[in-house]
Parts: C-alpha cells; structure tokens; sequence
C-alpha cells in the first residue's frame, strides 16, 4: 500500500529525512513517533504528495509518485484523506459546508454530495452541528468535522499529523476510537503523534523517528 524505498528530503542546507525505507501494508494502523523536528510531518507530506522527495522513490498502491502526471497525482490523493492538526475549516462556511467541499471539488454531482455528507456526519456524531459554524465548536468537534471531510471521499489511506495535540485526554479517546473503527473497515491509518500516552499501551505498529531517521520500526 505505502512504500519508500531510499528516500531522502532536503529543504536547501538542512535535511528533514534520510534514507527512509518503509512498508506499509493494506489496512494497517500505524503510529509515527518522535521528537518535535523529527521528520514526521514530512514524511506524511510526502506520501501524500504534497512534497516531493529530494531521492528516492515513494509507491502508493503500486502507483509510482516519481513518475506520474501531476493530473494522475491529484486523482490519486483523492483516495488519501488527510487530517491537520489546526483541523483547517473555512470559518465562514458550515459544518456540512465544510465536509461536502471534498466531493465538491471533484464535481460530484448535489443529490450525492447531500447524501454522503449527512452520512459521513452522522459517522462523526455531527448530524445535529450541520448548520453550525467552526467557531461555534467544541476542539474535538472541529476535528471531527476535519475527519469528517478526510474520509468522505472513501479513501483507501488516512493520514492524521498530531490529530489530538490540542485536545484534552477524553476527547482523545473518543477521536482514537473513531479513528479505530474508519480503520477497522478496512481504510489505511497512519497517525503522526508526539503524545506518549497513546502509544503507551497500544497494540499497533510504532515507527519511531529521530533527526530525519528510522531509528524503530
């Protein structure tokens, strides 16, 4: 599903990641780790997309990202949700808003977009905050908005950079189990995370990066 194969990612003089190979198969839940500057969020950027690599090569699904068309690249990140950690909601369009803008973009047709938005935000628990505004919600609600709209496109790969960093430990849980069970039908979860105590007693892979490198896995 998510392979690296050597690679490296420099911006000018200072190098983010070294010589990273990774595998990451089909439904795996993963947690990547490590000190703040680490190469975390980097890494995720890159498979992604959104970041090219400085060497190596980066296969998602068999698709190499070195050597597609920019046009074919944004189809694919189609099929791969991602979820910030300051959620990125416009604060001036609603809840539905902004969850339907994911399907709006690839010009799917109204009737589709109205019902796989009120699905995928009764999903979250959000089917009485449609009309609501970002400002108007909770931390855990605007990211559960942020996943909301990461997952309505049905994508095969969820990647989250430090989706709990401003929460309070029960809003935690309760974002870690949604996150479970989106995982549990089958999509590929990759979370990057600084917060120990969600890595203290889990059962899931841990990637531990340090200084750009993969020093566990």
């Amino acid at each position: 599903m998510i392979q690296l194969f050597r690679v490296s990612k420099a911006f000018g003089a200072s190098t983010a990641l070294e010589d990273i190979n990774l595998r990451i198969r089909k439904g795996d839940f993963v947690f990547i780790t490590g000190p703040s500057g680490a190469g975390k969020t980097t890494l995720l950027r890159l498979v992604f997309g959104s970041e090219q690599p400085t060497t190596g090569q980066i296969l998602i699904n068999g698709i190499n990202l070195n050597k597609i068309s920019s046009t074919k690249l944004d189809l694919l990140r189609r099929k791969i949700g991602f979820v910030f950690q300051d959620f990125k909601l416009l604060a001036r369009k609603t809840v539905f808003q902004n969850a339907a803008i994911a399907l709006e973009v690839t010009g799917e047709k109204r009737l589709v977009i109205r019902k796989k938005t009120h699905q995928m935000l009764r999903a979250v628990g959000l089917e009485t905050r449609e009309q609501s505004f970002p400002l108007q919600l909770s931390g855990g609600e605007q990211q559960r908005v942020a996943i909301a709209r990461a997952m309505i496109n049905d994508p095969l790969i969820l990647l989250a950079d430090e989706p709990t960093g401003n929460l309070d430990p029960e809003i935690t849980r309760e974002i870690m189990i949604l996150f479970r069970s989106i995982n549990l039908k089958g999509t590929t979860v990759v979370i990057a995370t600084h917060n120990r105590e969600l890595l203290r007693n889990t059962e899931q892979r841990i990637i531990v990066l340090n200084k750009g490198r993969i020093v566990q896995q």
